[in-house]
Formats: structure tokens, sequence, C-alpha cells
């Protein structure tokens, strides 16, 4: 659970760091701005504190690694939650009120997670899973989407470490088999996620440790 925090907390740190010309620029999430990126963590807060808030005495139904929803086809952007998100974000029509309601909702969720009991039951998108599994799974969320945020921001620091190793380990779960050694973990999320094409030789070291197409996770 300590990376759910480390990886919430320095997301958080970097969103609050962000001058107005930072958040106009594009995002690593195809047809976002930076800051429809950060209106989005502002919903997945949300969904941190309800989930947090349902609990559940059945038997668990997903865990940290079945928790994904996979797909083969990147987000284009055209979904309509995702426009709705554009919408959200463009209504913020001061930048120091969207990070300040990032701050006040993330802090929130930060507070909850520390609080919760990692053995304990909630209920999310009909499913149900350990509070530590839910945990666990964020920390790939926060990690991939700090990678999103710096994709044009070159001069803003990147996920810690931790939460970058984990959240490799982690993808590398979901699609089936480790990332070759000579991915750099940053690669490994990128290519293995879709949000970079993999070189020649990329491309060949993943078929020799057969590994599938990029998947979309969701």
């Amino acid at each position: 659970m300590g990376l759910f925090h480390a990886s919430w907390d320095a997301l958080r740190s970097v969103v609050a760091g962000l001058s107005d010309d930072d958040l106009l620029r594009p995002s690593g999430c195809r047809g976002w701005l930076v800051r429809d990126l950060v209106c989005h963590l502002i919903i997945d807060a949300q969904d941190v504190l309800i989930t947090l808030a349902t609990p559940s005495h059945g038997t668990p139904t997903r865990n940290a690694t079945t928790y994904w929803e996979i797909s083969g086809t990147p987000p284009s952007g055209d979904d309509p939650l995702d426009a709705l998100t554009v919408r959200l974000a463009a209504a913020y029509q001061d930048s120091w009120l969207l990070k300040f309601h990032l701050d006040d909702v993330g802090s929130a969720a930060g507070r909850a997670a520390r609080l919760a009991d990692p053995l304990a039951r909630v209920g999310t998108k009909g499913e149900i899973i350990e509070v530590a599994d839910y945990l666990d799974a964020y920390v790939v969320e926060w990690t991939l989407h700090h990678l999103d945020l710096i994709a044009h921001l070159p001069h803003v620091p990147g996920p810690p470490a931790d939460s970058l190793a984990a959240s490799r380990e982690g993808l590398g779960g979901i699609v089936g088999g480790a990332f070759p050694d000579s991915f750099s973990d940053v690669d490994a999320l990128l290519v293995g996620t879709g949000r970079r094409a993999p070189t020649e030789a990329e491309a060949g070291a993943l078929v020799r440790n057969r590994l599938s197409a990029p998947v979309s996770l969701g």
C-alpha cells in the first residue's frame, strides 16, 4: 500500500507545480491536453473515495491483475466519457481552481486509503476486490498517467523508480509475461500499453518473450 501513496503523492505534487502553459500542452493520452488529464485524475480520486466507501462481504471476484478490462485498441479520445472530461476541464477557467480541486479531492482519497483495512473487501464496477489489491491496481493507473502527463513536458519530474518497477511487474502479469531485460521500466510501460510503438529490435524482443500485442487498460 505504500506504493499507492508514493505514486499518488508524486503525481499530485507534479500537478501542483504545473504552469498555465504546461496545462495547455498535449498529454500522452490521445486527444487530451494536460489539463484534461488532470480533470480525469479528479474523477479517478472520486472513484477511489466511492470504492473505499462501498464495503462488500462477498467473495472477491477480481484482484490487482484481473481488475483491469483489457482491450487491444488504444483510446481514440472519441468516447463520450472522454469528451465529457474535455468539457469539464475547459470549464475550469482558472488553472488554480483545477489544481486546487485535485489537491482537495486527491488528499481525501489518500487519507481514505491510509485509513482503509487492506484485507477489507469493497465493491467497484460490479465486482468485489480486496482493498490492498484495489490500491495496487491504482499504482499502475497513477504511474501510467504520470508518464502521460510528462509526455511533452521534459522539464517535469517523472514517477518514482519504485512505482515504475512495480507497474512494470503489474503490467507483465496483465499481459501474461515478463518484459525483456533490455527494456527500461518506462519503455516497458509505454510500449506495453501502446503509448509508443516498439522499435524493430524491441518488437523482436517481445516476440521472443512471447508477449502479446500492446494492451489498453480500462
